[in-house]
């Protein structure tokens, strides 16, 4: 059986306004964008590594790293409003009719998550690959808070932000009888092709849960540098991955 082509996707744009050139920022020494990168070419699974940026220093620095960047991402998918499905459509469509390229899988990598192990990443893409009828793939955790506590203004009042059906009041139930729900965190994103070119989404109907019991660190503001420079030292000396085996209660 051939191998399966497994591109990894990097969007780094920039224009970053919350953190100005977030992407070249140095975090432990290394520019952000590099982060993503090291996880990708140290993975087992990804057979290709591009980055999609609008911009020359970012580029020049990304091949620095080992990624390729074939093409420079246009303005009109670069602004603050372009979502991932622009950027993600863009560069498989440009492939496709520059290189004839096309892959089974694209690994979605944000910048704003460099505390990754690259055996959890390969773990999620052998998850999607044993489950043809799925479209994706999302890493997730469990919320602090559940919003099945929230409220939301009515008025003068506040009224359940999400009423659960059969259950009277349940913003007022234990926890434990309220309806599992996760958070989507940055850790990996998973989506077949078809599904951007065909469906027009980025993570179509049907997508798998892929359980992230301890999540790293983001990078929100320059003050969260210190936690991921933390993270990144913790990994380096070899320590568990986060969430490292704790996913087969959604097996593939």
């Amino acid at each position: 059986m051939a191998r399966p082509e497994i591109l990894a996707l990097i969007p780094a744009r920039g224009g970053s306004k919350g953190i100005p050139r977030k992407n070249l920022l140095p975090v432990a020494g290394r520019p952000l964008i590099a982060y993503p990168i090291a996880t990708a070419l140290a993975s087992r699974r990804i057979t290709r590594t591009i980055v999609s940026t609008d911009d020359a220093e970012i580029a020049e620095a990304s091949r620095a790293a080992g990624a390729e960047v074939p093409f420079i991402r246009p303005a009109a998918y670069a602004h603050d409003t372009a979502t991932d499905l622009d950027v993600f459509r863009h560069a498989l469509t440009w492939l496709r009719e520059h290189e004839g390229y096309t892959c089974d899988l694209v690994v979605h990598l944000r910048t704003t998550a460099p505390v990754r192990h690259a055996a959890v990443v390969d773990e999620a893409i052998t998850r999607l690959l044993a489950r043809p009828d799925a479209h994706a793939l999302r890493s997730v955790s469990r919320p602090h808070q559940s919003p099945f506590k929230m409220w939301r203004p009515a008025g003068d009042f506040i009224e359940p932000l999400v009423p659960v059906a059969g259950l009277a009041e349940a913003h007022s139930q234990p926890r434990q009888v309220l309806p599992e729900v996760f958070w989507q965190s940055s850790y990996v994103d998973i989506v077949r092709p078809e599904v951007v070119l065909d469906l027009g989404m980025i993570a179509g109907h049907r997508v798998l849960p892929f359980l992230i019991n301890d999540p790293s660190p983001d990078l929100d503001d320059v003050e969260d540098i210190p936690a991921l420079e933390a993270a990144l030292r913790a990994m380096a000396r070899g320590e568990p991955p986060a969430g490292a085996g704790r996913h087969n209660r959604y097996p593939g």
